[in-house]
């Protein structure tokens, strides 16, 4: 069950800040380990060579001591040069062997590192696109983009770097502990009091830290997602002038995301030197204990030696904790917000049994439809509406009233409220989605091209299709007069969302590419409202072949393009008001009448003799 339903309410960045100020849900290492599993072969490679290197480790400080007491102080007075020569070369053994095996851990630690994250990468990727509109609706770009690469980014030290290391510390704490008690158990007994106290040190730090770095991660979104808004709409920002607001906007939010930043580093900035002190305070008494040792005869200077060796390996671990510790709690805090994604489930899914039909008819009926962004707020208030087969049907109305919400409940990007819509009698509801979208198509005002070729847009609406097939489609809608003047034709780059093409010419794109995928329905939402009257009638000669022999319904706020259509209706606070032909509705002298005077006002475009008509009429 998804464990955020009960906050659906919430706007994304609410649910972040909720859970940052909340300690980290214990369940996560949990959902993590499954992350792992593919790769649990390298993990234990790594493990093993990590084991080894503990060994080593240990080598060392025995092969010194060895060469104190046996090499230095010979029973005969001198140096035993054999022995000695024996511990060097196995010295500089531990130190190859050192190296090799670090090299050899990092690959296998990298390979493994690379094959979770690209997963966990491709598995947020693929989450991303199965959310209903809703969901990108109130989340901002930026949010998914720290998700996706920045948050998965930093689980790489907790998943993979993490575990072995901490293995590592713990066991060199433990062997050096337990090789000081065989030494002289008044040296570990010297150290006892430290440990305590590092207990109870960790236990605060992880606590301090989990919360700080939620709180760090949240802020590192908020200035990600501004950076990402300002690049998607820098035209309109520097069309305002709004540059230097933008930049304050900006900057007080890498405060916020600085401020956290010291106030997480300065909660858990204590523990490093806190752990330093330890290890002098252990080294202190080591020393004491150990000198007196001496004096008295029941420890040799080649155990002492050791023993200090063993006090640094024995600290030692403790001093990393602290930086394994704040890793866990950043690396457990974007696991957080990353399953907070995961675990948000699609509002518009296949109901059980949904069925996939052939070509339709296309005949569309609202049947008492009422809908609401937000349960308090409707917008759509028991619409009825038919639309037969094959019939162009212009919708108009006032901004704010119901026009681009029935386009989004048709195409099912959101559920209708109550009521129903039927395509060809069948409950859009009980259509499976994949089948839904290929019965009705839609080019919408604010057309979305990808990176690559006019050909390679053109080729997602017929992955099959040839160069010549695509390049006949543009000419038998009259896009090839446009699209063949580009620089290198069919083949020019069209850039980042189609960047390097105009307006027109992206929604002349987007028609071929409408015509290509032939739906039953096809809905054009604004498609003519942001281009030249030049551009404009290369576009409806385009609408009227696209729209020929197929149900279409037109969006428009350029009334002089929706005249022809078969039908008109008008919107008004979210119910159909008025209904009927362009004529038909001039003379009623209603809300449609209304419109197109005022749009011929606002145009200055030429009236024809009746519609000056009515303008003297009502003048």
């Amino acid at each position: 069950m998804n464990a955020f339903r009960g906050d659906s309410a919430l706007s994304d960045i609410e649910l972040e800040e909720k859970f940052a100020a909340k300690a980290l849900n214990r369940g996560m290492a949990g959902r993590l380990l499954p992350l792992v599993r593919p790769v649990r072969r390298l993990i234990a490679a790594v493990v093993a060579i990590e084991l080894v290197q503990v060994l080593v480790i240990f080598a060392r400080p025995l092969l010194i001591g060895m060469v104190i007491d046996r090499g230095l102080r010979h029973a005969e007075g001198g140096i035993d040069v054999g022995l000695v020569s024996w511990a060097c070369v196995a010295l500089a053994t531990t130190w190859a062997l050192r190296f090799a095996l670090g090299g050899l851990s990092q690959y296998f630690a990298g390979s493994a590192a690379i094959h979770v994250l690209n997963d966990l990468r491709s598995r947020v990727f693929s989450h991303v696109q199965t959310l209903s509109v809703s969901y990108f609706d109130r989340t901002k770009a930026g949010r998914i983009i720290a998700r996706a690469d920045r948050d998965v980014d930093t689980l790489e030290p907790l998943l993979i770097q993490g575990p072995p290391e901490f293995l590592s510390a713990v066991l060199r704490l433990l062997i050096s502990g337990f090789l000081l008690w065989l030494i002289a158990p008044l040296l570990l007994l010297g150290l006892a009091g430290v440990v305590p106290v590092l207990i109870v040190a960790t236990i605060l730090f992880k606590r301090l830290s989990q919360r700080s770095w939620a709180r760090v991660a949240e802020n590192r979104s908020r200035f990600t997602a501004h950076l990402v808004e300002t690049v998607a709409a820098v035209r309109l920002i520097k069309q305002a002038g709004r540059e230097k607001e933008n930049q304050a906007k900006y900057r007080g939010l890498l405060d916020d995301f600085n401020n956290a930043l010291v106030k997480g580093s300065a909660r858990s900035g204590w523990f490093a030197p806190f752990t330093g002190l330890l290890t002098t305070a252990g080294l202190a008494m080591i020393l004491v204990i150990g000198g007196r040792g001496i004096a008295l005869g029941t420890l040799t200077l080649g155990e002492l030696t050791q023993s200090l060796f063993y006090v640094f390996l024995f600290l030692a671990p403790l001093q990393e904790f602290s930086d394994l510790f704040e890793r866990f709690a950043n690396g457990m805090a974007c696991a957080q917000r990353i399953f907070l994604m995961l675990d948000t489930t699609p509002e518009i899914v296949d109901q059980p049994g949904a069925i996939i039909l052939p070509k339709l008819l296309g005949e569309i009926e609202f049947r008492d439809v009422r809908f609401g962004y937000h349960p308090a707020k409707p917008v759509i208030h028991g619409l009825n509406l038919h639309i037969p087969a094959g019939e162009v049907l212009a919708i108009v109305g006032p901004t704010g009233h119901g026009k681009s919400t029935l386009v989004q409940l048709l195409t099912r990007f959101y559920d209708v409220g109550s009521g129903a819509i039927l395509l060809d009698g069948h409950d859009i509801r009980s259509i499976s989605e994949a089948s839904l979208r290929r019965q009705v198509g839609v080019v919408l005002q604010d057309n979305v091209l990808f990176g690559g070729t006019v050909l390679d847009n053109l080729r997602l609406a017929r992955p099959d299709a040839t160069d010549a097939e695509l390049i006949a489609a543009a000419r038998r809608i009259g896009a090839d007069e446009v699209l063949e003047a580009l620089p290198h034709g069919y083949y020019s780059h069209v850039g980042a969302l189609g960047s390097q093409l105009s307006q027109g010419q992206r929604q002349l794109v987007c028609l071929v590419r409408a015509y290509l995928a032939d739906p039953a329905v096809l809905v054009l939402d604004e498609a003519t409202s942001a281009v030249d009257v030049s551009t404009e009638r290369r576009i409806q000669a385009a609408l009227r072949v696209v729209c020929e022999g197929r149900t279409s319904v037109i969006i428009a706020h350029r009334l002089a393009t929706i005249q022809q259509a078969d039908r008109i209706a008008v919107i008004h606070e979210g119910d159909i008001v008025e209904l009927g032909t362009h004529d038909d509705l001039l003379a009623r002298g209603g809300h449609y009448h209304r419109l197109y005077k005022a749009y011929v006002r606002a145009s200055g475009d030429q009236a024809t003799a009746p519609d000056r008509e009515v303008q003297v009429q009502d003048g």
